[in-house]
């Protein structure tokens, strides 16, 4: 499985930025996508999931503000909005299998939220 991540950028506080995540490959064994953000200094941490059930989950310091959706299994969409400075972070697309030990990451892409 690849992940192609695409969106990111430069937003101010209270501003709106949307990441996309497109899987190739062995789409069919995956479980779970979403992303996982890392800040400089900080620990990896997860934004938000969307599984194949259709559930969803979301860090608690995103919740309400971020929103991931899913389309024909591969492909998830984080709109986010209500952007705060401690949003600065790389994010990661990520996608799981129940079949595979590990799970598979896209490249980070950056997000950035300053005045």
């Amino acid at each position: 499985v690849q992940l192609q991540a695409s969106g990111g950028g430069l937003a101010q506080p209270g501003g709106s930025l949307r990441l996309s995540c497109l899987a190739s490959g062995m789409t069919s064994a995956i479980n779970a996508m979403g992303w996982y953000r890392q800040a400089p200094g900080k620990q990896r941490e997860l934004v938000a999931a969307s599984l194949r059930n259709g559930l969803t989950n979301y860090g608690v310091s995103v919740k309400g503000r971020f929103t991931i959706s899913r389309a024909n299994d591969n492909m998830v969409v984080l709109q986010m909005n209500s952007l705060k400075p401690e949003d600065t972070a790389v994010y990661y697309c990520y996608a799981d299998s129940p079949t595979e030990p590990e799970a598979y990451w896209g490249q980070g892409t950056q997000v950035t939220v300053s005045s």
